[in-house]
């Protein structure tokens, strides 16, 4: 038997809009298309792509993370690999036994019992059901839900859905996983079992496919990433410099009025250049230099560091801290150094700068995306600081009536 492997040979995929499944009508085009052999896919009226020459492959014991904004075409690449969709051209294939989770309750049938699904998906993913049976309990015990696995599923809510779903699809065997983003649902908790679980299966030499919007997750879980953004190019490549594009501003770098020529974020102990997520409370250091190509006079520095979900973390500027402003005239440089604590929790952060006028007498230059860093895993539960608590708990026995002493 070859060995399992997920991949997509430039794959492209059109959608036309209302459109909301493929029919005989769109096949028998695609066929004539494929036949005159265009070199490459067209678009009719009302018609866009979705995915556009998308090519990567996963092998055993390997990670694939899928990243990108809602509608980049993330969850429509799974279910090409799935053949819910076909691509309109290039081939998408996956060897194996196949556990997906793709939606929530994806298959499951809303009259039956969450036991009677679970034997109705172990069957439709290729399990037998003396091997289902002998699964079962192992399912319900990892589900968490033993008290509702004879109601119906369409009483559940969507976080027992999920609960359900990827117990199904983590204990079938599968030879590959394709996971979409819907442990977000879950509590915390579970979450923790569900990357613990795919973590022992890319151990175990399974490859995956991952879509997710939890940057730690694929930071953590992932040897490759592939950025998906409607009406541009898919990057694939390694996990720090493909999430440093994906949280970065491109396009705003650069202000007509400066150019960046330096912006480096290393570790502020060693000096190097950061090669992996770091851990809470770590000490950064900005490097930046900026050339004038206008007078920007009563200049301030303000740093900005916004978490990958849109939340600001931090804002504050230089002069409010202090430092004298800056008169910069066309042709000077401005260097400047920022050392902070990234007292964060698990996440991806990226780093702004503007320059702002004390006076706001000409609007501020905003140089995004000059730096982006993630916070590894902790033991922390919730929230988005490091309070670095240290816990002191002590217990005072009571006395009990009664109780003899002895002197």
């Amino acid at each position: 038997m070859p060995e399992s492997v997920i991949a997509f040979d430039g794959v492209w995929k059109k959608f036309r809009r209302g459109e909301h499944h493929d029919s005989l009508r769109d096949l028998i085009p695609a066929l004539v298309r494929q036949f005159a052999k265009r070199r490459e896919p067209t678009l009719e009226a009302d018609e866009f792509w979705v995915l556009r020459n998308v090519s990567f492959e996963v092998r055993p014991g390997q990670t694939l993370g899928i990243i990108g904004p809602n509608g980049a075409g993330k969850s429509t690449a799974l279910k090409l690999l799935t053949r819910i969709m076909k691509p309109t051209r290039g081939t998408a294939r996956v060897q194996g036994r196949v556990g997906a989770l793709i939606e929530l309750a994806a298959g499951f049938h809303p009259d039956l019992t969450g036991r009677e699904n679970i034997f109705l998906q172990g069957a439709i993913m290729g399990m037998k059901r003396d091997a289902i049976r002998r699964r079962f309990d192992e399912i319900v015990e990892f589900a968490g839900i033993p008290d509702f696995i004879d109601t119906p599923v369409k009483r559940y809510s969507s976080g027992m859905n999920a609960r359900l779903g990827f117990a199904i699809a983590a204990h079938v065997d599968p030879d590959v996983l394709l996971i979409d983003e819907v442990l977000a649902v879950g509590d915390f908790s579970f979450q923790q079992k569900c990357y613990e679980r795919l973590e022992s299966f890319r151990r175990d030499g399974i490859p995956i496919a991952f879509v997710s919007h939890n940057m730690q997750a694929i930071a953590s879980l992932c040897e490759q990433v592939l950025l998906l953004r409607p009406g541009q190019e898919p990057v694939l490549g390694g996990v720090n410099a493909v999430l440093a594009e994906y949280v970065s501003s491109k396009g705003s770098l650069a202000d007509a009025r400066v150019t960046v020529l330096e912006a480096t974020l290393r570790h502020r102990d060693t000096g190097a250049a950061l090669a992996g997520p770091i851990p809470p409370c770590a000490e950064l250091q900005l490097d930046l230099e900026l050339r004038a190509e206008a007078n920007l006079p009563r200049c301030g520095v303000m740093l900005n560091i916004m978490r990958a979900d849109g939340l600001v973390i931090f804002t504050g500027m230089s002069t409010l801290d202090g430092l004298s402003e800056s008169h910069l005239q066309t042709g000077d440089h401005l260097t400047a150094r920022i050392v902070f604590s990234a007292n964060l929790l698990r996440g991806t952060y990226t780093v702004n700068i503007q320059l702002i006028d004390t006076l706001r007498q000409w609007p501020a230059v905003i140089i995004g995306g000059v730096g982006s860093f993630v916070v590894a895993e902790t033991t922390r539960i919730a929230g988005c600081a490091e309070v670095l608590p240290l816990y002191e708990v002590a217990v005072a026995r009571a006395v009990r009536s009664g109780a003899k002493v002895t002197l």
